[in-house]
């Protein structure tokens, strides 16, 4: 072999690469050790045992265990935060915080944890770009391309632009951008250079939010956060490892940081159109006018922002009576209903309008906010507020706006104020976030929490304006569209200092301040996608996946040596290195294992030793045929490059397309494919190579045959083409399956539905069937439940509120599931508790994601079998052999389909169609045109060898002559997918048995479809593939 010193060279410089990026991982591990140690002891000196603390007391003891587990995490994190530049390793060269940087990260799926997928909106940013224009038909377009969004693949801009000219043939873009450009687009400027502009600012707008997204994370306090940009998908993914308050990720993340400064009404300046509104709204549900003569014009701007004088108390009084007018009717029996009532005052029933108070001065003092609403009745009264019927009544300028719920005292945590803001003519704020220069958490002058806040020279200007304007009135300080604080003005302000205070902790505050902090979001960013995964389940993935992994590895390890005797020695040490190598290259790379990725490890193992199998086999056969040792093996590796070649690069295909497709842990899963696939060449050939010549040049010589192997397929000379005609029967009946699957239906997963997905564990086995109905009872509709990995652990997936927006969506389902489950829980068990110890993860997708993941897998799927199709045409120049390829591909496809829609209500583990079955199935691809590949090389160079003979000898004796290699690929790649199928844990079960289903199926149509159907193809007398050089016998 040529180059020895070079490959020797690289193999160790590998070794001792991968040993220094993995002693990271090993120091990381040994100091927290220690410290988990530390906190163990301190926790049993300062604390009793639940026994001691509450003897015989099972409940409270459960409950103080709770509390023992928080301080123990508390004190371990104290531990590694005292002690990140303390020295770890023999040498004391590296501190912990660096060794903590490189070492081998865990996925959220194996340490637990929360991972978003953020949309970056555009439609924010166009509206923003065109100066907020209230102009109906820009309006209705942009509305039109966000709906038609949700099913397209093409980007929102280009949908805006198709749908203003289906609605506007002969209008012009450029109108609507031109005053915001700065001159970039002129006010005839043509559609094509307005939609560049777009596309443009647009591009810039996502590079800013991931900016601001990367600054915000950084400012969150998580170790080692991941956030990944794709710019072409328009999508943002983090991971956020051992966080355990979703809702303030959420809040966190979601917050486009749009902080504005807005005058208010009070309820002396709108009061005669609250009674207007009332009214009319009043007999508008009654029916009794139409809806055309109650679209009054809207109030005179003049007339609706004159203030009531201070003595005037007729707004108030008007009111009051209204109010009151309620109350009487109730007493005199004429509305005997709450139903009644809320249609004769369908306002004052849901709102609680303020009232005013008279100072000691005499003055009448009206509250900033309009009034207070009950959280419950905020989607009611939006809607009535939103009618035209009322909307009309109030001024053009004006904006309703809630407030912040009071969580803080329970009184008021039900309720939440409505305010009345006054906006420019067109809606913008007099001034807005980005004239603040700084945010920072303070305290205001009673000791309260608060955000204080500097403004550069041009926000000062502005601010002092509008304070000297506002003297004893409010100001409302709103951040995305809730009004945080609505403070009165007591003098001008002319330093450009302002604050937000309230009832806020000291965390929310910090959040604020680093949000504000941070800078505005150029474009909303909203989650599309989410994932939490409770520390419980995260530990459990953990060790099902090294209990397959070690397993794995020493069965294959053993299989080696009992197959192919002293060689399989050089199959176990290019294992060895082959894993060493992946694994040291994905730290070095900053990768971040997942469950997936295990499996891909697992994966990894069976198809390293391929390349082995390969060679060892043709060392064989060339021994048999009586060759010398050395010319066998030498004849053995050059024979089997091209094989072995063509069944790698068939496998990268698929795994690159899987890892451009793949989002998260596909992605994961993909990577280590490829990786393993690429060292497994050097490994298997290369390095395994370099073994044997060492060995050889010693006078010694490696066995290759062992008692069984030598007897196993030695003189096999079965007729696989006279079955071809029942293959092909059994393969029409799989076809016919395959497609009534389709109609059958399958078990979407939630990445593909859209939904949410949660994973309760109970205390005993809960009753199914009582779960359904009483989630049924508070979801609105039945869920869909599942078993998962054992009787006491449900899967609940729910649609419901999934087409709703806002950042507390995500915790009110979440209520409502506790809510519903609380008959099956213990009794007394909170929902904090529920959150924490019974909810072991949660997943959400929406349903904009949940289409695009669905067309990015049909797009994978039929792209990788194109792929391959067109490389074997390629590599064989013959396209019978693209043909046969297509058909034995599409029978895996097929086979793996109908029995994950027939076998779903029949095996006890959910058959799910989601990415991991997408991986699955492309990962079969690769795999069966592995075992296919090697069929079609020998029957190529049998072709050149056996002149003359018929087509059927010729691929008889080819399947034949193969037929030892084909099995063995296929067997320890089986093994080592079989005992991820049983240990691997429940996050990889599916993926695992549809690997299982297509390694069978792969094997079988690379015998009995893929090779005998080139018989029945083409000319009977033309020779099957193209030219090749001659093969020497």
């Amino acid at each position: 072999m040529q180059l020895k010193g070079l490959v020797r060279f690289f193999t160790i410089a590998l070794i001792l690469i991968c040993l220094y990026q993995l002693s990271f991982t090993w120091f990381v591990r040994s100091h927290e050790s220690k410290m988990e140690e530390k906190a163990e002891k301190w926790l049993k000196a300062h604390y009793a045992t639940p026994e001691q603390k509450y003897p015989g007391d099972k409940a409270l003891q459960a409950a103080y265990a709770d509390t023992l587990k928080e301080a123990r995490k508390n004190q371990v994190k104290h531990l590694l935060d005292s002690t990140k530049d303390a020295k770890v390793g023999p040498f004391g060269v590296v501190s912990y915080k660096s060794a903590k940087e490189s070492e081998l990260k865990l996925g959220l799926d194996l340490q637990g944890g929360m991972s978003v997928t953020m949309a970056v909106g555009l439609d924010g940013l166009i509206h923003s770009l065109a100066n907020n224009t209230k102009d109906a038909a820009f309006n209705n377009a942009m509305k039109a391309a966000v709906d038609r969004k949700a099913n397209s693949g093409a980007d929102l801009i280009t949908l805006f632009n198709e749908e203003f000219k289906k609605a506007n043939p002969t209008a012009k873009l450029a109108p609507y951008f031109s005053a915001r450009s700065n001159g970039k687009i002129k006010f005839d400027a043509s559609d094509a250079i307005v939609i560049g502009y777009l596309r443009e600012e647009a591009g810039k707008a996502f590079n800013n939010t991931y900016r601001i997204l990367r600054t915000r994370i950084d400012r969150f306090g998580v170790a080692s956060p991941t956030i990944n940009p794709d710019p072409a998908k328009g999508i943002i993914t983090i991971e956020l490892a051992g966080v355990n308050d979703p809702e303030r990720v959420r809040h966190y993340l979601q917050s486009t940081a749009n902080l504005q400064f807005f005058e208010v009404y009070n309820i002396s300046e709108v009061g005669e159109a609250v009674v207007g509104a009332e009214k009319a709204l009043s007999a508008y549900l009654k029916g009794t006018t139409s809806t055309d003569s109650l679209l009054a014009k809207p109030a005179a701007d003049s007339a609706a922002t004159t203030a009531a004088p201070a003595h005037d108390t007729t707004t108030t009084g008007t009111l009051s009576d209204l109010s009151g007018g309620a109350k009487t009717a109730t007493a005199k029996g004429d509305v005997d209903s709450a139903k009644l009532r809320a249609l004769e005052y369908p306002l004052s029933s849901l709102i609680g309008f303020s009232q005013g108070q008279r100072g000691q001065n005499g003055q009448v003092q009206y509250p900033a906010n309009l009034g207070y609403v009950q959280v419950k009745d905020t989607a009611q009264v939006n809607e009535y507020l939103k009618m035209n019927v009322v909307r009309s009544r109030f001024p053009s300028n004006l904006t309703f706006m809630y407030g912040k719920v009071d969580e803080s005292d329970p009184k008021f945590s039900n309720i939440i104020p409505l305010y009345a803001i006054r906006t420019k003519d067109n809606g913008s704020a007099e001034l807005e976030g980005e004239n603040v220069s700084e945010a920072r958490q303070d305290f205001d002058d009673k000791g309260r929490i608060a955000i204080k806040m500097g403004m550069d020279p041009i926000g000062t200007k502005i601010w002092a304006k509008m304070t000297e304007k506002n003297i004893g009135k409010p100001i409302a300080i709103v951040l995305d569209n809730i009004v945080y604080s609505a403070p009165f003005v007591n003098s001008v302000i002319p330093n450009g200092q302002s604050e937000i205070s309230g009832n806020y902790s000291l965390v929310e505050a910090q959040d604020m301040a680093d949000i504000l902090q941070s800078g505005k979001l150029p474009a909303p960013a909203k989650i599309v996608q989410e994932q939490i995964v409770g520390p419980t389940l995260g530990s459990s993935a953990v060790k099902g996946g090294m209990l397959s992994f070690g397993l794995s590895f020493l069965v294959i390890f053993a299989l080696m040596l009992v197959y192919y005797n002293t060689a399989g020695l050089i199959a176990n040490i290019a294992l060895i290195l082959n894993l060493l190598f992946t694994i040291g290259v994905l730290s070095s790379m900053g990768f971040t294992l997942t469950a997936p990725g295990i499996a891909g490890l697992v994966l990894t193992i069976g198809m390293a030793v391929d390349t082995n199998v390969l060679i060892f086999e043709r060392i064989k056969e060339e021994l048999t045929r009586g060759k010398s040792y050395m010319t066998a093996v030498n004849d053995g590796y050059k024979r089997s490059y091209a094989p072995v070649l063509d069944g790698h690069i068939t496998s990268l295909l698929t795994a690159v397309i899987l890892a451009y497709f793949g989002l998260g842990p596909v992605l994961g899963f993909a990577t280590t494919q490829i990786i393993g696939l690429l060292l497994s060449l050097f490994c298997g050939i290369l390095v395994s190579r370099v073994i044997s010549d060492i060995y050889t040049n010693k006078q010694r010589h490696f066995n290759y045959f062992t008692g069984i192997s030598q007897k196993v397929f030695k003189h096999a000379a079965y007729k696989f083409v006279e079955y071809r005609k029942a293959a092909y029967a059994i393969s029409v009946v799989v076809l016919i399956l395959g497609v009534s699957a389709l109609f059958y239906g399958f078990d979407y997963g939630v990445e593909f539905e859209g939904g949410r997905s949660y994973t309760i564990v109970f205390d005993k086995a809960p009753d199914q069937q009582a779960v359904s109905d009483d989630l049924k009872a508070v979801f609105g509709e039945y869920p869909v439940i599942k078993t998962v990995d054992k009787p006491t652990q449900l899967n609940i997936t729910t649609a419901y509120k999934i087409h709703e927006t806002g950042n507390n969506v995500d915790s009110l389902v979440e209520e409502t599931l506790y809510t519903g489950l609380q008959k099956h829980l213990p009794a007394g068990t909170s929902y904090k508790v529920f959150s924490s110890k019974y909810k072991q993860s949660s997943q959400t997708v929406l349903p904009t994601i949940s289409d695009d993941l669905k067309k990015g897998a049909t797009k994978a799927t039929v792209l990788a079998l194109i792929v391959i199709c067109f490389y074997i045409f390629i590599r064989f120049r013959d396209w019978r052999y693209s043909v046969g390829t297509i058909v034995s591909l599409l029978h895996d496809v097929f086979v793996t389909l109908a029995v994950f829609s027939f076998l779903r209500k029949v095996v006890p583990f959910p058959l799910e169609i989601d990415q991991h079955f997408i991986a699955a199935i492309l990962t079969v691809i690769g795999f069966s045109m592995n075992d296919t590949v090697i069929v079609y090389d020998r029957i190529r160079e049998d072709t050149k060898l056996m002149k003359g003979e018929s087509k059927i000898n010729i691929i008889n004796r080819a399947i034949n002559q193969t037929l030892s290699r084909t099995v063995m690929t296929s067997l320890t790649v089986f093994l080592t997918i079989l005992i991820l199928f049983i240990f691997g844990g429940e996050v990889t079960r599916g993926f695992a048995f549809a690997m299982l289903i297509g390694v069978v199926t792969g094997t079988y149509s690379s015998i009995f479809v893929a090779a005998p159907i080139l018989l029945d193809l083409g000319k009977k007398d033309k020779p099957l593939g193209g030219d090749i050089e001659d093969v020497k016998k």
